[in-house]
């Protein structure tokens, strides 16, 4: 079903042509979208416009799998986008319209399915992924093989081998500028830090191989984890936070973060405020429940319709001097929530 029948149908007298014109299977849901401009009506803050959403692949599936559970988002060398699923699948996807164009399964060296959170893709098109179980990251060929594996401090090993709690591990992951840096995000704070202080590792490539490299913390809001980071072309960070409250609904704040001047906090046993840590700067960008929610539904409370599970970022691009930048959300394969697409233009 076409997206723009679909709003053709359900939003006449909406004046604004649609920015995603995703294209799903039969049983894809309607998606409403907004105009390609960043007029005022689409600013989440200043920083930030909203140009469109798509719920077009919600509970869909494709070649027998079940399209959802959007972990991850990254370019991939043809310009098309991959998807990657928490359930051991990645998906590549039309980059215009959304559309699934194909999906391999992972799996561990012993075959066991992954849960699967964190994607960059190297420049050789090899995937760089993450899992939060052990925790773990792996790079993996296009076809799904494994090819390597990357070593992971101790402290960062869910417990008892370490100090991380299980599923509040690696969650973003991104390849620093030069492409010889790889950057994986914790999502929680380890046991011994201060809540809400999480640890972003880093590896340095050597002969064609990751080695540990530096560590830095930063500190997200309370009650909030980070489920994503992507490096800009300078070294800084738009770093994703979220967290949700039964009966309200989720948060989901992006921010701009500075990690070039941090503390190396690699041989910090203990992360508690310290006057001579120096965490990795931020500042925020928008906090999403401020955006327009331009017709959007919600399966469940929200503080604003347009928000669900927002896990997956990617920066697509850059247009009239702003940063182009796909999110996605995490439905769970659950009911209640919703796989949705959200492009924003955000200005650094």
């Amino acid at each position: 079903m076409r997206l723009r029948t679909v709003l053709a149908t359900l939003t006449a007298g909406l004046a604004a042509a649609a920015t995603l014109t995703a294209a799903g299977p039969a049983n894809a849901h309607p998606a409403t979208s907004t105009a390609t401009n960043t007029a005022p009506s689409n600013a989440c803050s200043p920083a930030v416009s909203l140009d469109g959403f798509s719920d077009a692949l919600d509970k869909t599936t494709f070649d027998g799998t079940f399209v959802g559970n959007f972990s991850a988002l990254a370019l991939d060398r043809d310009g098309s986008l991959a998807a990657l699923s928490d359930r051991s699948s990645l998906f590549g996807l039309d980059a215009k319209t959304l559309a699934p164009k194909s999906v391999v399964p992972l799996a561990d060296e012993n075959g066991a399915a992954l849960d699967s959170e964190g994607l960059a893709i190297d420049g050789d098109g090899t995937r760089l992924i993450t899992s939060e179980t052990e925790p773990s990251v792996r790079r993996y060929s296009r076809d799904g093989k494994i090819l390597d594996r990357l070593p992971v401090p101790s402290s960062l090993l869910v417990a008892p081998a370490g100090r991380a709690t299980s599923n509040q591990t690696f969650e973003g992951l991104t390849l620093l500028p030069g492409g010889r840096t790889l950057l994986a995000s914790m999502e929680y704070a380890i046991s011994g830090d201060s809540a809400g202080i999480v640890r972003f590792q880093t590896w340095q490539r050597h002969h064609g191989r990751f080695a540990l490299s530096a560590q830095y913390a930063y500190r997200a809001d309370s009650g909030l984890g980070v489920p994503e980071v992507q490096a800009l072309p300078d070294g800084r960070l738009l770093v994703l936070e979220r967290g949700f409250t039964t009966g309200v609904g989720n948060t989901v704040r992006l921010y701009l973060a500075d990690p070039r001047h941090a503390t190396d906090t690699g041989d910090v046993a203990n992360l508690t405020g310290q006057d001579d840590v120096r965490l990795v700067r931020k500042t925020l960008l928008a906090d999403i429940v401020n955006c327009p929610s331009l017709g959007a539904t919600a399966k469940q409370p929200q503080p604003n319709p347009l928000l669900d599970n927002i896990e997956a970022m990617v920066i697509t691009g850059r247009a009239k001097g702003r940063l182009e930048v796909l999110l996605a959300s995490d439905d769970n394969q659950n009911a209640a929530q919703t796989t949705r697409f959200y492009r924003l233009r955000v200005r650094v």
